[in-house]
């Protein structure tokens, strides 16, 4: 008998919350369809990078406190189901629902009556609801609750520590169960209803994606007046506290914070226009560097390296990357593109100093610590948008 299954627990999400659960002392089952990553955590192996993961993993394993499956049957073995299952969108930008319905119905032999179901991914607002009926219409009596992660991806083994837990859940008894389990990771809970917790996550996701947003015109607006945000922008913060929560310029993408602007404007029957202009400046920003350099280069007869191809610093994370988004974009205007990134796994990429060699424009992509301080030859073009160099972003 396990305290704990978590499904989809293999994820960026579910990998670090089953270790810190099993660091506590619980029984954790992680079960993934993915057999071959399942397998690959057995070994004490992370499958993707997470700033101090890899030595608690393997102090869990040898524990015995945390087990890995491929088998849905571990299911019914456990009192605490936690599910890792979000709603994304489709390619019209609405929610796509039948994920959560199908991933419900293949767990639905497997839950059985008196058992807790939390759902901890991003989903759209009422979905909590709806699976707590589709238990009942089959006839299962159990607690269904929503209690949200709010990790920064990388950050995962110090946030899941030190940040107030959201927990929610549609009976008394579910309520004390996550105060209970969340408990043992931070003193601080934050009780609220379902729906409420469900909004909760969207907008915190989306207040982010709006500020970069901001930042993001603030930068192209300054820079189509041949001026340097960072110049600016050092400017409005420094010493103002008002002014600090104005992120700096870069690319503003990911698994979350696009889809999750996107599920609250179809929440909001298409009625979000801040999260569409969002949407439009920080998708558009990869384009808006492409016609910057066509403008001041004969870019069809040049070579442009892109360096970081992670959707964000220190990271080897490719989903929904606007990186792999610019590469496309020069793939048509440029003579040539070449990338690497120091995190990424992809035949695609080269070594960083053959990239660097071939390239007569380098583009900083991504901000990963290895490249501050990068010795970029003076007779290469480069552009810094997140001003990683600290010699400031103009293009």
């Amino acid at each position: 008998m396990y305290d704990i299954c978590v499904i989809g627990g293999c994820g960026h999400v579910g990998l670090p919350l089953s270790i810190t659960l099993a660091d506590r002392g619980k029984k954790v089952i992680v079960y993934d369809i993915s057999t071959e990553s399942v397998n690959i955590v057995r070994q004490g192996t992370m499958p993707f990078y997470e700033e101090g993961a890899a030595g608690l993993l393997q102090k869990v394993l040898a524990d015995g406190t945390l087990q890995l499956s491929d088998s849905p049957a571990v299911i019914s073995d456990s009192k605490i189901v936690i599910m890792i299952i979000g709603t994304p969108v489709d390619e019209h930008l609405n929610p796509k629902f039948q994920v959560m319905v199908d991933s419900v119905n293949q767990c639905m032999p497997y839950f059985r009556n008196g058992q807790t179901l939390i759902l901890r991914s991003t989903v759209y607002p009422g979905i909590s609801e709806r699976v707590n009926d589709w238990l009942r219409e089959a006839g299962l009596t159990m607690n269904v609750c929503f209690c949200p992660e709010r990790i920064l991806e990388g950050k995962a083994m110090t946030e899941l520590y030190s940040l107030p837990q959201i927990i929610s859940s549609f009976t008394p008894a579910g309520l004390q169960e996550c105060r209970d389990l969340f408990g043992l990771l931070t003193a601080e809970l934050v009780e609220v209803q379902p729906t409420e917790a469900e909004l909760a996550k969207l907008f915190t996701n989306v207040w982010r994606y709006i500020k970069f947003a901001v930042a993001n015109q603030f930068y192209m607006i300054a820079n189509d007046y041949n001026l340097d945000f960072y110049n600016v922008y050092h400017a409005v913060t420094h010493r103002y506290d008002r002014a600090q929560d104005l992120p700096t310029a870069g690319f503003a993408a990911g698994p979350c914070l696009f889809k999750d602007a996107m599920q609250l404007a179809a929440f909001n029957n298409g009625n979000f226009y801040l999260g569409h202009s969002a949407m439009l400046v920080n998708e558009g920003l990869p384009n808006y560097i492409v016609q910057k350099l066509k403008v001041k280069y004969l870019l069809k007869k040049m070579t442009v390296g892109i360096l970081g191809m992670a959707f964000k610093g220190n990271s080897d994370d490719i989903r929904e990357s606007l990186s792999y988004k610019l590469r496309k974009i020069l793939q048509v205007h440029a003579g040539s593109v070449v990338s690497a990134d120091p995190y990424v796994t992809d035949d695609s990429l080269l070594p960083q100093a053959e990239v660097i060699a071939q390239a007569d424009i380098v583009i900083i992509a991504a901000p990963h610590k290895q490249y501050q301080g990068l010795d970029i030859p003076l007779n290469k073009v480069t552009v810094d948008i997140w001003n990683v160099l600290g010699r400031g972003g103009l293009i």
